[in-house]
């Protein structure tokens, strides 16, 4: 068995919030130019590539991209 703790891996603290910043981020991460849409385009054209270099490139790039938003 196991238990779900759910907890934030590093404490928040937020004491004057920004909604215009926070707009801002969000849109980095999952905006049409954040770093999902780029990880999901780099890992999705390695489907339809010829090339295996080409498409070690793609995976590598689209591995690199999603390590800041933490794809999983």
């Amino acid at each position: 068995m196991w238990t779900y703790d759910k907890k934030l891996q590093y404490p928040v603290n937020i004491k004057n919030p920004n909604p215009a910043l926070a707009k801002l981020i969000i849109t980095q991460y999952g905006g049409p130019d954040g770093e999902s849409g780029a990880a999901l385009r780099y890992l999705s054209q390695r489907y339809v590539m010829p090339y295996k270099e080409v498409i070690g490139v793609l995976t590598d790039i689209g591995t690199e991209e999603c390590v800041p938003i933490g794809c999983q």
